[in-house]
Parts: structure tokens; C-alpha cells; sequence
């Protein structure tokens, strides 16, 4: 536990980490179940549903499942990682496999490399060297992608993009464990499109591109100012105090600061754990401070929250 939460935060943590619910897990295996509960009933019963109420219920179930993949790599809801692996592993959201996600993921929690291009492998920023040498297109794009509005449309795309030539290299200079994940997620993804085109009243094409992009545009919203570049590490991760729709889909990740210093806290006890000593919560982030998202479309919709050169770098 970090070194400054006063004696009585730590026993407050320690005692939600020691009662029944965290534990057990109930909350992780319940949505465990019913994400994957929910799939299945969408997808089979499509052709009664209909297509646009089947799109409209399947997306910010994928959503969920994002988070919850999120969770599992987290450790949650249990310590093994390769019980945790199997456990999201469903390539319900098509685009990332399971473990490709998690190693990434894991990299970005090193806190004092938070926002730094090349290093952090979630950063938004160019470097100088990298903005300089991006034609006006390129440009165009990197601003727009740092409004909200920008950010929907374009963020999945960009990020889709941005993957298939990083891992398109990887395979080209034949690393074994890229070869070994994207044949298995490959494979798991072709046999789930397979089922989707045999049971529903959905095209595969139509799951791809209008379910499952629109799910990442979605996620894409939470992660769109997540960090800033500051000097002070802790001061670069946000306190987005999101009303419950956003909370539920994201899981809490909103009280971002909280989860990057508590990492191994559970999705539930993020706010729990905020509300305890928010105001210790804001001083530590240095005002960080967003009240929800609809604050950043009210005012970065369609204007740049800041440059796409990282400003340290």
C-alpha cells in the first residue's frame, strides 16, 4: 500500500479488502456471468429481437466486457493469472486479445512513465521528433482526435490502425509468442464470428463494424483524458466523477488516480475508497478534476484539450 495513506486510510482499505465481498468476489463473478449470460440471450434470440434492439443491447455489453477484461488482468476475481486468462479470453469484442491487452496494460501502471511517447504504451503524444516529421494530414488527425467528438469518431480507428503495424511487425520478424496469441485469438474470433452468422439474425460484417468498432469508439471516450503530462507522476491521472451510467460501463475506472494507486483494488471499492478522503483524493491529483464527461464534451466537443506533442518529451 503506498507510503502516503496515513495510518487510518490503510486500516479503512484493509478492512474493505477483509470483508465477505472481497473475499468471495461476488460482484466480479456475477458480472462474469452475466456478460457472458448476456451475450449468448442476445445472440440467440436476435431473430425475435431484431437487429437494431440486438445493436443497441450488444454495445454496451461490450463495453462492460472491455472493463471487465480490464478487472481480470487486475487480478480479479481470483489470483491465478492463467484461470483469470481463460476467463477473458472470449474474443466478444474482436479486436485485442486477452493477453496482448494485459501485458500492455500492465506496462502503463508504471506511473513515473505515464504520458511519455515510446515508453508509455497508452500515451497520446508524439514526441518532438515524431510530431515534426508528421505530414499536415497526419496532423489534422491528431488534433481532431484530442476533441471528444474526435475522439469517438476517430479514436478506434487510429488505435486499429496504430495495432496492426505494431503486431504486423512483430509477425513479420517472427516472434513466436505474437504468432502464438493472434493464432489463437484468430482462430477463437472466426469460430465466434462463425456462430454469430449461424444463430443470429446478424451479419458478421455487421457485428464487426457496427457493433463491435462502436463498442471501442465507447471505451475510447473513458481513456480520452485520462492522463495529462505533468512533472509530478501522481498529478498526471484524473478524478472524473462520472455519473452512474458512465461508472457502471466503465466500471469506476473514472476515479482513475484512485486505481493507478491501488491497483489490486477491486472495481467496487474505487468509490468507496474516494469518498473516504476525497479531498485528500483532489490535493494529491494537483486539482485533476473533471465532473463527468459531459463536462469535456461541453468543452473539448470540438476543440483540442491540449497539444498531441508531448510537452516534455
Amino acid at each position: 500500500m503506498p507510503h502516503y495513506f496515513d495510518a487510518a486510510h490503510r486500516q479503512q482499505i484493509e478492512t474493505l479488502r477483509q470483508r465477505f465481498t472481497a473475499r468471495t468476489e461476488w460482484p466480479t463473478w456475477l458480472l462474469l456471468i452475466g456478460v457472458y449470460g448476456g451475450w449468448f440471450a442476445i445472440v440467440l434470440n436476435s431473430h425475435w429481437l431484431g437487429r437494431a434492439l440486438s445493436t443497441l443491447l450488444l454495445t454496451p455489453l461490450l463495453v462492460l466486457w472491455l472493463s471487465l477484461q480490464h478487472e481480470l488482468l487486475h487480478g480479479h476475481p481470483t489470483r491465478w493469472v492463467r484461470f483469470n486468462k481463460i476467463l477473458g479470453y472470449a474474443p466478444f469484442a474482436v479486436w485485442y486479445p486477452y493477453t496482448l491487452y494485459r501485458d500492455s496494460h500492465l506496462l502503463h501502471h508504471r506511473d513515473e512513465d505515464l504520458t511519455v511517447p515510446g515508453v508509455d504504451p497508452e500515451s497520446r503524444y508524439l514526441t518532438r521528433v515524431g510530431w515534426q516529421g508528421s505530414s499536415p494530414f497526419e496532423r489534422s488527425l491528431h488534433w481532431l482526435n484530442k476533441t471528444v467528438l474526435g475522439r469517438f469518431v476517430i479514436g478506434a480507428p487510429l488505435a486499429l490502425m496504430a495495432l496492426a503495424k505494431e503486431e504486423l511487425l512483430r509477425l513479420k520478424n517472427g516472434e513466436r509468442q505474437a504468432w502464438l496469441m493472434w493464432l489463437t485469438h484468430g482462430l477463437l474470433t472466426l469460430l465466434m464470428l462463425w456462430f454469430v452468422a449461424r444463430v443470429s439474425v446478424l451479419p458478421v460484417w455487421h457485428y464487426v463494424l457496427l457493433i463491435s468498432v462502436p463498442a471501442l469508439s465507447i471505451a475510447m471516450i473513458r481513456s480520452y483524458y485520462e492522463h495529462r503530462p505533468h512533472a509530478q507522476p501522481e498529478q498526471r491521472t484524473v478524478l472524473n466523477e462520472a455519473g452512474w451510467p458512465w461508472r457502471w460501463l466503465f466500471l469506476n475506472l473514472n476515479f482513475h488516480l484512485v486505481h493507478h494507486d491501488l491497483p489490486k483494488l477491486a472495481w467496487y471499492d474505487l468509490p468507496t475508497v474516494y469518498r473516504m478522503h476525497r479531498e485528500q483524493w483532489i490535493a494529491r491529483s494537483g486539482g485533476f478534476l473533471v465532473h463527468g464527461y459531459g463536462e469535456f464534451w461541453r468543452r473539448h466537443g470540438v476543440k483540442p484539450i491540449d497539444s498531441p506533442e508531448h510537452p516534455y518529451h
